[in-house]
């Protein structure tokens, strides 16, 4: 991707970002891939959605009218983000959807436990595809389905790898767009690499912090956590002052609220 829609996917995969922990995420990334391959094979539909020059309204009705009750509201809240940023090309739009498809998975995977594992499934699995010339002919043949293709890959896994690894390559090896299979896989193992890296801290203030304060708590916490840190910010007036953090299962409670609840338990103690 190039220009407009490098810096499209950018927003589009912070605002994944913001979504991880609601409700229906878990899922998001199977329903996400659903609606890249729909947009795969309707490429009429595929132009209308990636046109700015239509109204966002338009596009939005199109993607409510297209997958309204297919896919959960969450799902349909990344398509609208999606659909209503600026893309190099119709085909860009479908790259990002199905990269945000390998975002949510990965997440979902990082929240488990599993990322590790996940990462060294994907790199073995493409030195498998390197040292086979029979399998890169299995897996590349434009007569194979994409799900035979899926098939042969979930034969090949046989059950033994982690979800977000069946669920990634059997979706890729279908879904190639005239790339290297091998280049596919290095790009989902970047990936996966990235949300290793990414992590995202739920924060809550009783006011608004601008910008140099955000920037100054990303700081402490990525520090404190040895990985990028991302915040979420609510403001929430029942903390008083101070500041609620969540990262993951991990809360740092440093808010006014906490510490006078602590205060009245210590008295009547």
């Amino acid at each position: 991707m190039i220009g407009s829609s490098r810096e499209s996917l950018s927003v589009c995969r912070e605002g994944l970002d913001a979504r991880r922990g609601t409700a229906g995420f878990t899922g998001l990334s199977g329903e996400l891939f659903a609606a890249a391959g729909v947009l795969d094979s309707e490429t009429q539909l595929r132009s209308v959605l990636a046109d700015s020059g239509q109204p966002h309204s338009v596009r939005e009705a199109l993607v409510r009218q297209v997958f309204g009750g297919r896919v959960s509201e969450l799902a349909i809240d990344v398509l609208v983000l999606v659909t209503g940023r600026r893309w190099a090309s119709d085909l860009d739009l479908l790259l990002a959807i199905e990269q945000l498809a390998d975002q949510a998975a990965f997440a979902v995977a990082d929240a488990a436990g599993t990322l590790d594992v996940t990462e060294e499934e994907l790199f073995l699995f493409g030195r498998a595809v390197d040292s086979s010339p029979a399998l890169q002919m299995a897996l590349t043949d434009p007569a194979q389905s994409a799900a035979t293709k899926a098939a042969i890959v979930g034969d090949l896994l046989g059950g033994r790898s982690s979800t977000a690894t069946q669920e990634v390559l059997q979706y890729a090896v279908g879904h190639l767009h005239g790339r290297r299979i091998d280049a596919v896989i290095d790009e989902l193992c970047q990936l996966a690499a990235q949300q290793r890296e990414r992590v995202v801290a739920e924060v809550r203030v009783a006011a608004a912090l601008d910008a140099e304060q955000e920037r100054r708590l990303a700081a402490a916490l990525s520090t404190i956590k040895g990985r990028t840190v991302r915040l979420n910010v609510a403001v929430d007036p029942s903390v008083l002052g101070g500041v609620h953090v969540r990262i993951g299962d991990e809360v740092i409670d440093g808010t006014v609220a906490s510490r006078m609840d602590q205060a009245s338990r210590a008295v009547l103690g």
